[in-house]
């Protein structure tokens, strides 16, 4: 079964990176450890206008902004 990282808004930082909105992995481990590396990598190194959450939906996981809209100047 494939799990899938999806990026739910891509912001200006994600796009100037060239990040992917959905990478698609056949374990749920390797899905998760992923994700868990994108947050640490988005939350560390973006411009800081907000942050990011890990979230499970139906066995995949979703990275959101938390506090709402993009105002990345990066």
């Amino acid at each position: 079964m494939e799990h899938h990282v999806v990026i739910e808004k891509l912001c200006s930082c994600a796009k100037k990176e060239g990040l992917s909105q959905i990478a698609t992995f056949e374990g749920k481990d390797a899905a998760f450890e992923a994700a868990e590396i994108q947050l640490a990598h988005m939350n560390g190194n973006f411009c800081g206008k907000h942050t990011f959450q890990l979230v499970e939906v139906n066995d995949n996981f979703v990275i959101g902004m938390v506090g709402g809209g993009c105002g990345c100047k990066h």
